[in-house]
């Protein structure tokens, strides 16, 4: 049994979230393998500001130039992975960083949009799943940087929910955590524990999910449909002790 566990980027500069977060995971790792998968958006858009580079998103996806690119790069793959990872170490995991490029970990292609040109936005075409598994069986915690590599050599921004995604249907993930800032789904202020994917979408059309939750579940939905068995939104503080919004094709409010 295997749990993809993502992380955003723009929790991890609230003061301790790091820590606890290295504590929850440690936590989880004592009962079952883990694979991190995190972003990095607040970072990136702010070292885009310091450079003279105006940050632009297209439904919500980071438009990438190729200057973009390498700001992406320097953060996800430097920065924000080690922080991470080091955080991990603290507690005594042996965690160790990689992006989709290290040893062609994840594939991509130039992702397409109706209506703009995201630039070198990228979408996961093949994850190179037995390496992360070999990792897994020596008793590593792999934290993984959503960059990634085309065959031709280009190198992509990938959405790292759609990362997540992708590295937990390729493993055979038994559960996928997306873990938010909000505690899940909430309908009058009050926590839906489970949802079916019927009864997300109706939710969504009584307005009930609205603004930033609905990619969040459309993420999980996807996650769903691509045979992870059960995917939850939850906050760091419910991770380990089964708090959150499920969503399965079973579930039932």
């Amino acid at each position: 049994m295997t749990r993809v566990i993502k992380i955003g980027g723009n929790e991890m500069n609230v003061a301790g979230f790091l820590e606890e977060l290295a504590a929850q995971v440690a936590g989880v790792v004592a009962a079952e393998p883990v694979v991190i998968v995190h972003g990095g958006g607040q970072e990136i858009a702010t070292l885009q500001t310091r450079l003279g580079i105006e940050p632009l998103k297209v439904d919500g996806l980071r438009v990438t130039d190729a200057a973009s690119l390498d700001v992406a790069e320097m953060v996800l793959s430097g920065r924000t992975n080690k922080q991470i990872v080091r955080a991990l170490l603290a507690t005594g995991l042996d965690a160790v960083g990689l992006s989709g490029v290290d040893g062609r970990l994840l594939t991509a292609r130039k992702k397409e949009h109706p209506t703009a040109d995201l630039g070198l936005v990228g979408e996961i075409v093949a994850v190179r799943a037995h390496l992360l598994q070999r990792l897994l069986q020596v008793g590593l915690t792999p934290v993984i940087s959503p960059i990634s590599l085309s065959n031709d050599g280009q190198t992509y921004n990938v959405n790292a929910d759609e990362a997540a995604t992708a590295i937990a249907a390729a493993l055979g993930a038994e559960a996928l955590d997306f873990v938010s800032n909000v505690p899940g789904v909430l309908a009058d202020g009050e926590l839906v524990t489970r949802l079916s994917p019927d009864e997300t979408e109706t939710l969504i059309a009584d307005g009930v999910i609205s603004g930033g939750m609905i990619p969040k579940v459309r993420a999980a939905l996807d996650a769903l449909a691509r045979g992870v068995p059960q995917v939850r939104i939850v906050d760091l503080a419910g991770l380990r002790g089964g708090g959150g919004t499920v969503f399965s094709e079973e579930a039932g409010q």
